[in-house]
């Protein structure tokens, strides 16, 4: 009867861990929020590095750094100059140079400009 209840309890505390996700919360309040300037990518010294989540930063997929929108929360940038967009899950804060408003995974960045200019002028909205 014990362990039944033990049991119970544990199952009961895990469904109300998995219930509350803070997350959808922030990102329903979220949706909608827009905001212009410029996008940058990671060079590729952080290749593999924890990001300020806690998960390893890696250039092939589609990720970025803001500095205030809650982990987890999915944008859709788009560059300003050619309509191109992107759709990226932000995983770690920054940048932190005045002007840019997203660092972009390297992938990410090259599905909507040229690696080679460095910068775009995107608009940024959460979806």
């Amino acid at each position: 009867m014990k362990t039944l209840k033990i049991i119970l309890f544990l199952l009961s505390f895990l469904l109300q861990i998995s219930c509350s996700n803070v997350k959808a919360k922030n990102q329903d309040g979220l949706i909608g929020f827009a905001q212009e300037g410029q996008a940058s990518y990671y060079a590729m010294k952080f290749q593999f590095r924890k990001t300020a989540s806690g998960e390893r930063f890696n250039q092939h997929e589609k990720t970025a750094a803001h500095k205030k929108l809650p982990f987890g929360t999915i944008v859709r940038v788009i560059n300003i100059n050619n309509g191109q967009s992107v759709v990226v899950k932000i995983n770690d804060r920054g940048p932190f140079i005045k002007g840019r408003i997203i660092d972009l995974s390297r992938s990410a960045f090259e599905q909507i400009g040229n690696v080679g200019k460095g910068l775009l002028k995107v608009r940024i909205e959460v979806i």
